[in-house]
């Protein structure tokens, strides 16, 4: 049986920025400490949520570090390292495990993207090349570029690919997924309002941006997904619904860490560009749902 790097719920954290953008290191060791002390699962460091994009390559290497440093063993940190350069991906990778990270989140090819071929061999060889766990993330709505289940099936032949976040928003492609790979690929929601469904069909948790937020909300939710307590988990699922959605009324993570800004829990709600403030309008409307939930 593969290893299974984290059950339950994984925050894909922010990247707290200084409003000159450079990375406020002291609110980044806060958010982790908000993190494990609200009963997290595990962190991503460097994903789509932390702004990964837009960072150097020392910058990336070092966020890493800093959130592996801070977090001493006590969860799991899984390290954003994908790349539509799959060499480079492979160098970022290396380097991540030489610093600790737990496990690889590698997100498919975009831009460039690539064929269903282009997937299996350029996966197999940064897994091959790393040796270490990697959860591949498939997310078409940013890349352009989809795992098919059948693709899956091929990867999950690797000892070192592990397991999925999925963001397809196909339910159907899921299942059809979970059919072919069984216990090889461990299946992660790769979206908030998808954990519970997702979850039924057999998925392990979730990587979370809604967790930024309320890591305890999370974790309870997917720990009774877990313990086949579906009665609770339908529960929360069904309240917090309407702020899941919210964390995505504009381009995440704008509006989560707007929301982090209004809890108090960042100093700024600095983005880097081309990524944006909220307009006001939106900021309003995700202030009255915090403020619904006693956020605020």
């Amino acid at each position: 049986m593969k290893q299974v790097i984290f059950t339950g719920a994984a925050t894909a954290l922010v990247t707290p920025f200084a409003q000159d953008g450079s990375i406020a290191w002291e609110e980044l060791e806060r958010l982790v400490e908000f993190q494990i002390e609200g009963g997290i699962d595990a962190i991503v460091a460097c994903g789509t949520t932390g702004e990964a994009a837009t960072m150097t390559t020392e910058e990336h290497t070092q966020v890493i570090r800093f959130i592996i440093e801070k977090a001493k063993g006590r969860v799991p940190v899984i390290a954003g390292t994908g790349s539509n350069d799959t060499q480079f991906c492979v160098e970022l990778s290396q380097e991540a495990k030489e610093l600790g990270a737990d496990g690889l989140l590698l997100v498919t090819p975009y831009y460039n993207k690539t064929s269903q071929k282009g997937l299996i061999e350029s996966f197999n060889y940064v897994a091959d090349s790393v040796k270490m766990p990697c959860i591949l993330y498939n997310v078409p709505s940013r890349t352009g570029c989809n795992i098919q289940p059948a693709t899956y099936k091929e990867l999950s032949k690797n000892p070192y690919i592990v397991a999925v976040k999925e963001a397809n928003g196909d339910i159907s492609a899921t299942a059809r997924t979970a059919a072919l790979c069984g216990e090889d690929l461990t299946i992660y929601s790769g979206e908030d309002n998808q954990t519970l469904p997702i979850m039924a069909l057999g998925g392990k948790g979730v990587i979370s941006v809604f967790s930024n937020a309320l890591p305890g909300t999370m974790h309870q939710l997917a720990a009774a997904m877990l313990q086949g307590d579906l009665e609770t988990a339908r529960k929360l699922d069904l309240e917090y619904l309407d702020l899941m959605d919210g964390f995505f009324m504009d381009v995440n993570p704008i509006p989560i860490k707007e929301a982090l800004f209004q809890m108090g829990l960042i100093r700024t709600n600095f983005c880097r560009m081309p990524l944006t403030t909220m307009t006001e309008e939106g900021a309003a409307k995700l202030h009255a749902l915090l403020k619904k939930h006693s956020l605020v």
